[in-house]
C-alpha cells in the first residue's frame, strides 16, 4: 500500500490533454464544494482556538495568506463521490472535522517548512518566523500539530487516527531523507519518489482516503482512493521541481533552480545526471564557482531532465485516473479527474 517505487514504462489508457477544453482554475474545480470551503474557512481560525494572542496572530497570518485549501477541496469531493456511492445524502460531521484537521496539519508543516528553508515570503505575505521570530514560529506549528491531533482523536476512528499519525511522522521522515541526501549525486529516483512520498503524497494520500473511510464504503474504494491521492500528490510534487526549472523567478515568488541551489536533486536533476557527467562535477563542487549554478541548470533545462521528468508526472496522473474508476460516474468524479488534468496543464 506504502510502495511508491516506478518499475516498467506504463502504457497510458487515459486521453489526460484534452485539447478543446478551456484552461481548468482550480475555482472552477472546487465550485461543486464552495460552500463546505466557505465552512472551513470561517471555522479554522475558531478551531485553533489558541489563548495565547501571539498564537492567534499567527494562525491569522497563515489562514488568511490565500491559499488554494488543495487539500480539503479534495476531501469535500472524495466525500462527496464516495457518500453516493455508499448512498449517504449528505455529509457527516466527520468529513467536515477531517477536512480542517487536514488543512491544519498542511499549514504547521508550511511553518516548519519556512523555518527550514528560512523563507521570508509565504503567498506574497511575510511568513509567522520572519513576523514572530523562529522561536515563536516552531511553537506555533507545534500547537497546530498538537490541536490537529486532539481533534483527531475526538473523531474515535482508530483506523484514521492510525492513518493520520502516520503522515506526521512522514513529514519528519522526508524532512530527513532530504537533509541527509543534499549534493548526493547518486541519489535513485526510487529515493526522490520515496521522499517526495513523505513530504507531500502522503498527506493527500490519507485525506482521500480518510474521506472514503467517513463514508463507509467498501475497503477495495478505500484502497483506491489512498492510491489515487498517493499518485496525484506525487504528480503535482514532480510538476512543482519541473517548474523549479522552467518558470521564471517572478512566477515562482523565489529564485529559479532554488532547490538545486540547495543541493535538493530532483526528478530532473537526477535524469540529467544520467546523460551530464559535468554537472555532477559541478553539483559535487556545491557551486564553488561563480556562474555555475546556472551552468547547472541549463544543462538540466537542455540534457532531457524536464521532458523525462514529465513523462514521469504523466505516468503518475494516468495511474490516479484508474483509481477513480472504482466511483460511479458523476459531477465529483469528474472534478477529480479534472483536478488531474489541471496539474498536468501547469507543464504543457
Amino acid at each position: 500500500m506504502r510502495s511508491v517505487g516506478i518499475g516498467q514504462a506504463q502504457t497510458v489508457t487515459f486521453d489526460l490533454r484534452q485539447e478543446s477544453k478551456q484552461p481548468i482554475s482550480l475555482v472552477n474545480l472546487f465550485e461543486l464544494v464552495a460552500d463546505d470551503l466557505q465552512t472551513l474557512n470561517d471555522n479554522l481560525l475558531s478551531i485553533v482556538g489558541a489563548e495565547n494572542p501571539v498564537l492567534i496572530s499567527a494562525a491569522e497570518q497563515i489562514f488568511g495568506a490565500g491559499g488554494k485549501r488543495m487539500r480539503p477541496g479534495l476531501v469535500f469531493l472524495v466525500s462527496h463521490a464516495t457518500a453516493e456511492l455508499a448512498g449517504l445524502k449528505e455529509l457527516t460531521t466527520e468529513h467536515r472535522r477531517l477536512a480542517e484537521i487536514i488543512e491544519m496539519i498542511h499549514t504547521a508543516s508550511l511553518i516548519h517548512d519556512d523555518v527550514l528553508d528560512e523563507s521570508d515570503m509565504r503567498r506574497g505575505k511575510e511568513t509567522v518566523h520572519e513576523l514572530f521570530g523562529t522561536r515563536v514560529a516552531v511553537l506555533a506549528g507545534d500547537f497546530m500539530f498538537a490541536q490537529a491531533s486532539w481533534y483527531l482523536a475526538n473523531l474515535e476512528n482508530l483506523q484514521v487516527i492510525k492513518l493520520i499519525s502516520q503522515v506526521i511522522k512522514d513529514f519528519a521522515s522526508g524532512e530527513i531523507k532530504q537533509a541527509s541526501s543534499l549534493f548526493d549525486c547518486d541519489t535513485k529516483l526510487d529515493d526522490y519518489l520515496l521522499k517526495s512520498f513523505y513530504k507531500t503524497a502522503s498527506l493527500v494520500a490519507a485525506s482521500t482516503k480518510g474521506a472514503a473511510i467517513f463514508s463507509r464504503v467498501e475497503t477495495d474504494v478505500t484502497e483506491q482512493m489512498y492510491e489515487f491521492g498517493k499518485n496525484l500528490g506525487l504528480s503535482f510534487q514532480i510538476v512543482d521541481d519541473i517548474l523549479d526549472f522552467t518558470q521564471s523567478t517572478e512566477q515562482l515568488g523565489k529564485p529559479a533552480g532554488s532547490d538545486l541551489a540547495k543541493g535538493n536533486l530532483t526528478a530532473p536533476v537526477i535524469f540529467a545526471l544520467e546523460k551530464e557527467a559535468r554537472l555532477r562535477e559541478i553539483i559535487e563542487s556545491e557551486f564553488c564557482e561563480a556562474g555555475s549554478l546556472e551552468e547547472a541548470i541549463e544543462m538540466v533545462r537542455e540534457g532531457g531532465g524536464i521532458r523525462r521528468a514529465q513523462e514521469l508526472a504523466r505516468e503518475k496522473a494516468d495511474d490516479a485516473i484508474k483509481n477513480l474508476q472504482c466511483l460511479p460516474r458523476s459531477a465529483f468524479r469528474s472534478a477529480l479527474e479534472e483536478m488531474v488534468m489541471y496539474n498536468l496543464e501547469r507543464i504543457d
